[in-house]
């Protein structure tokens, strides 16, 4: 008989509205451009959205598309930016990846998963308003902050 392996963590409604009101915070003490942010459990569903005034009428869609691109590979959307930047044979992967997904794939930085301290991917967050570097900065504050673990795609120095 298998070992019982305990009670699942998951991304609740407390550790979202904590995510996105400290990613907005991040943004507001950067002085960045109007953000949107969005908390997706793991499987793929919004649990939290907030939109500061301002924010452009796509950056919803942009914002969805990063965290569920990051879901749908397993690692933030990092890992796509890069793999645009890398080339042809990058680029061809990023479009079969937005072809199979039906277009809802965003393949840049600012899609960052959700893991618990043991690694286990709780969801993603997805941010949407500056630079894709300066939204990645703002997902990683607000995960954080709800003492879950930030995992952006960036390959260790």
């Amino acid at each position: 008989m298998a070992a019982d392996p305990g009670p699942t963590m998951r991304l609740t409604l407390a550790h979202a509205s904590t995510i996105v009101d400290a990613a907005l915070d991040e943004a507001r003490r950067l002085s960045l451009a109007p953000m949107t942010v969005v908390v997706l459990d793991a499987g793929g569903h919004p649990v939290a959205l907030k939109r500061q005034d301002g924010s452009g009428i796509l950056r919803v869609e942009i914002a969805t598309g990063k965290a569920w691109g990051a879901l749908g590979l397993g690692a933030g959307s990092r890992v796509l930016a890069d793999r645009v930047a890398s080339g042809a044979a990058g680029a061809a992967f990023v479009n079969a990846i937005a072809a199979a997904s039906g277009g809802r794939v965003v393949p840049v930085a600012g899609g960052v998963l959700v893991r618990d301290g043991g690694g286990e991917v709780l969801g993603a967050v997805g941010v949407s308003g500056d630079l894709s570097d300066k939204d990645e900065t703002c997902a990683v504050a607000g995960i954080e902050a709800a003492g879950l673990v930030p995992d952006t795609g960036a390959k260790p120095a």
